[in-house]
């Protein structure tokens, strides 16, 4: 194994290839013989900033570039945030690992000149920058009198156009910020239950081609198998209901003591209201996913969804 080189599919963001040098420098501390490079590539999810991310195609426009590197054989893997991870993957691809998990919550940040350090301490009207219907729409079930707005980009960007005054305040993953040594600007996390995160928020996932035995081999002790069951569950409800970033689907899963496992999921309405909530405990992790994503359906989430999805261009 050591004469085969690897090369890493990454974006070109700082955070995509922070993810990515981490798992390089993983494989290296256990074979420091490997020869690894780095492909950075830019998707179209980096290109296309002028709209939502619901509006231009949702998260696949963050992996697709990658995934087709890796058919045409220009790559061996490619890492991920997990929360940019379709459900479905193509044809000859699939996820090898999910490695441990970062803080999953989401960060408030505002602007300096702004006296709040919480969510709730904004005064009316205040302008807030989100990346997600997810996200807009918690914000707005708790503070109504808000304002959201989309803010795309990477982290170094959302943050420029925070401190320049388009908002005053922002909504984005504490993992992101944490990995780039960017956590004294997170002034509080927004925590579960009353501010769940996407699926997969704050885990790193690796995917590679199917039929590579000798690299899932090579990675699989990169796995984490307490954040692969979690991460799993979340995904299974984001399967059941269909849900992407075109629509307003949190998914938060723990372990607990013993062997079990607890699943809070929420579907809400872009305006705030209603929002859908459904929770589980047990041992299965799918079966969790399965009960908790019927639970939504049975609440009403089909049609809250089906609207959500029609009323985008």
């Amino acid at each position: 194994m050591a004469q085969r080189p690897i090369r890493i599919a990454t974006r070109a963001s700082k955070l995509a290839l922070w993810q990515a040098y981490w798992v390089r420098d993983a494989l290296l501390a256990r074979d420091p013989t490997l020869d690894i490079t780095l492909l950075e590539m830019t998707t179209e999810g980096d290109r296309f900033l002028a709209a939502p991310l619901a509006k231009v195609g949702g998260k696949g426009l963050f992996v697709k570039e990658l995934e087709t590197a890796m058919l045409d054989g220009r790559a061996d893997l490619a890492v991920h945030s997990m929360k940019d991870v379709p459900v479905a993957f193509p044809d000859g691809l699939g996820l090898s690992v999910i490695c441990a998990r970062e803080d999953p919550s989401d960060a408030f940040v505002a602007r300096d000149d702004v006296a709040a350090d919480t969510l709730e301490a904004l005064p009316a009207g205040a302008r807030v920058g989100t990346a997600s219907l997810r996200r807009a729409s918690q914000v707005m079930a708790l503070r109504p009198d808000l304002v959201t707005a989309p803010v795309r980009g990477n982290v170094q960007t959302r943050l420029a156009k925070l401190d320049s005054g388009e908002f005053d305040a922002i909504v984005l993953a504490s993992a992101g910020l944490l990995r780039l040594e960017l956590g004294g600007r997170i002034r509080s996390r927004l925590r579960a239950p009353a501010f769940l995160p996407a699926g997969g928020q704050g885990a790193v996932g690796i995917e590679c081609r199917s039929d590579d035995a000798e690299l899932q081999a090579l990675l699989a002790p990169l796995g984490c198998p307490g954040t692969t069951a979690c991460v799993s569950a979340e995904r299974r409800v984001s399967a059941r209901l269909g849900g992407n970033c075109s629509v307003p689907l949190a998914a938060y899963c723990v372990e607990e003591e013993g062997d079990g496992y607890w699943l809070q999921a929420l579907v809400a309405d872009p305006s705030g209201a209603p929002v859908l909530r459904a929770e589980a405990r047990g041992a299965d992790p799918l079966a969790l996913g399965d009960e908790v994503a019927e639970a939504l359906l049975d609440a009403g989430a089909g049609p809250l969804l089906e609207a959500v999805l029609a009323a985008q261009p």
